[in-house]
């Protein structure tokens, strides 16, 4: 009979997700691992196997969190507030950060993805996720007329969603808000359906 894990499998992967999310895969060990989630090595390959596999669980956790918690928290917001409100969002995530760790995302984007096809595919899931939330909010501000009608709608939400990835970015280097906010106005800007009565011509 298997005996009863003692630790809290919640605890220690978000343990996980600290650890990695501080110093990378490559540059994080088991021993780190093992030291930071408070069990042993032998604990940590019989409840979560090897290092990548431990890596893959902390990338959802983090996702589920930081991506999928908030596309359906936000999604029956107003559309020009729920982009809006997820990019606010992003920013004071990345003034509270006074580590500069950026998106644990964006970071297994830039370390793993390029040389692992299969984690590759988990994170394209992920931006396709959220470039599918930014399609959904262009589309509905565009039937409520708040939203500019140029552009495809998912060429806006690619927009929306590199801007997102840019802005994460350079957060690691300046996370002040004049800065990241000053990236945004103008994108807002650009997203809004211009005021009636312009002489644009109606779609």
């Amino acid at each position: 009979m298997a005996r009863p894990r003692a630790f809290d499998e919640a605890e220690v992967l978000e343990a996980a997700v600290d650890c990695f999310w501080s110093q990378g895969y490559e540059a994080t060990s088991v021993r780190d691992l093992a030291a930071e989630m408070g069990i042993t090595g032998a604990s940590l390959y019989n409840a979560f196997g090897d290092k990548r596999a431990l890596y893959e669980l902390a990338f959802d956790r983090y996702v589920r969190a930081g991506v999928h918690d908030r596309i359906a928290r936000l999604e029956d917001l107003p559309p020009l507030e729920a982009i809006e409100t997820f990019f606010a969002e992003v920013v004071e995530n990345a003034r509270a950060d006074p580590a500069r760790k950026g998106c644990f995302l964006v970071n297994a984007t830039l370390e793993l993805a390029p040389h692992d096809p299969e984690f590759r595919g988990h994170v394209m899931d992920v931006l396709d996720a959220m470039q599918a939330f930014f399609r959904r909010q262009v589309e509905k501000g565009r039937a409520l007329g708040v939203v500019t009608r140029s552009g495809a709608a998912d060429e806006v939400a690619g927009m929306l969603l590199g801007q997102l990835l840019g802005l994460r970015v350079l957060s690691r280097v300046d996370p002040s808000p004049e800065r990241l906010n000053g990236m945004l106005r103008p994108l807002f800007a650009l997203l809004r359906a211009p005021p009636q009565g312009d002489g644009t011509a109606p779609p």
